[in-house]
């Protein structure tokens, strides 16, 4: 999805709203109820709930198809929370999005590749028979009036309400410190074959970076990791802050316990080429050597930033929401995914963000006066968190 420019008014309105409706055999100027933006996680989830809930004019639009991010992951990557199917007991596979659905039951994995878990998301798309659009680019994003307007590039599409669900993965941190555009970023590798080197620095050691390590070191590569924390080393119990028990348990494996070596508490001040290699300078005054270019696991920007406009910030740089996930200076406009903050609570994982999709289900279902009842069945399968104060207790087992 490009940067977005501003949007046409008056009569290109009108003809590109035209245009998209002769191309779908949709009424021109008739709005749809819900848009969902994305087609990920975030956005098939979203729109099952409000099918539920008897919201049936809702379209999901995604750039290129669904779990198309999932699909470009890194060929070696894999999920760190397990997938396992025990909806007979009343509770959900943690990596589902849809109440009835597992994908331990129809992948048969625990742990599925990014490509893997895609082919869930299509699954739950066509058994839910969501409307879909693919190959759609949202350019911009306005109110007007009692609606709001996206300019795509195949026409004006008009919506009572938008729930912006377009995700992170597509989206890397490019320019992190100085220097950045001699790293690669690790979202644009696709697979750790790739790299040739023998010896590897990472800058980053969440996630990320600690699963690229892990999957080179199995290569044979001699691999250092950067972190100005040590998320391998806090203690908490939310996988939000430390390193999943998945990546813990790889990382004492001893072909990868011999050839990582993780440097915590340490900056990186700047990148520079330094033939033939590249130099990476520390904020302490240290300096690190690499023959290859160093590889970025800086997380994302997000896509959000397409639309920053619409939300107001919170003290650390999140969207500021209502307690039903709606922005609260754009009437209408929601939000579902990774990017979702409620006061110290994150929810940054599928398990975690997927509990909202209900609450702005009922809040969109209400506010087109249809009844929500067949919500509340997701309450018993830990799909409906409405009380935020219940997530404050933290584990000391």
């Amino acid at each position: 999805m490009p940067a977005f420019a501003p949007c046409d008014a008056g009569l290109r309105d009108n003809l590109d709203a035209a245009n998209f409706c002769s191309a779908t055999g949709r009424e021109a100027g008739k709005p749809y109820d819900v848009v969902i933006v994305g087609g990920g996680a975030a956005g098939i989830g979203a729109a099952v709930p409000l099918l539920h809930a008897g919201v049936e004019d809702v379209l999901v639009i995604d750039r290129h198809g669904v779990g198309a991010s999932f699909d470009r992951w890194p060929q070696q990557m894999r999920f760190i929370t397990p997938s396992f199917p025990t909806n007979s007991i009343g509770m959900l596979d943690l990596n589902a999005v849809a109440i009835g659905t597992s994908p331990a039951f129809s992948l048969q994995l625990e742990h599925p590749t990014g490509r893997q878990y895609a082919a869930y998301l299509r699954s739950v798309a066509e058994i839910f028979k969501i409307p879909l659009r693919t190959g759609i680019d949202v350019r911009s994003l306005r109110r007007h009036g009692d609606r709001w307007l996206l300019q795509t590039d195949a026409g004006l599409i008009e919506t009572k309400f938008v729930i912006w669900a377009a995700g992170e993965f597509q989206y890397p941190r490019l320019t992190s410190f100085p220097g950045s555009n001699h790293c690669v970023h690790s979202a644009l590798i696709a697979s750790w074959d790739q790299v040739a080197s023998d010896e590897v620095l990472i800058i980053g050691g969440y996630e990320s970076g600690l699963d690229a390590a892990i999957h080179l070191a199995r290569l044979g590569k001699r691999v250092t990791v950067l972190d100005r924390g040590e998320p391998w080393e806090v203690d908490s119990s939310d996988p939000s802050v430390t390193a999943s028990p998945y990546t813990l348990e790889r990382l004492r494996a001893a072909e990868v316990r011999e050839r990582v070596t993780l440097l915590g508490g340490v900056d990186v001040f700047e990148v520079c080429r330094n033939r033939p290699g590249y130099r990476v300078q520390l904020v302490d005054g240290r300096d690190l050597v690499t023959k290859a270019r160093p590889i970025m696991a800086t997380g994302f920007t997000g896509s959000l930033k397409l639309v920053a406009d619409h939300f107001a910030r919170r003290t650390d740089g999140f969207p500021l929401l209502t307690d039903r996930d709606e922005s609260t200076i754009a009437d209408g406009l929601f939000l579902a995914g990774p990017m979702v903050r409620h006061d110290e609570h994150i929810f940054c994982f599928i398990y975690k963000f997927r509990q909202r999709f209900a609450v702005v289900a009922k809040a969109i279902a209400e506010r087109l006066e249809l009844p929500a009842e067949q919500l509340e069945m997701y309450r018993m399968w830990g799909m409906y968190l409405d009380d935020l104060s219940c997530c404050g207790e933290e584990c000391v087992c």
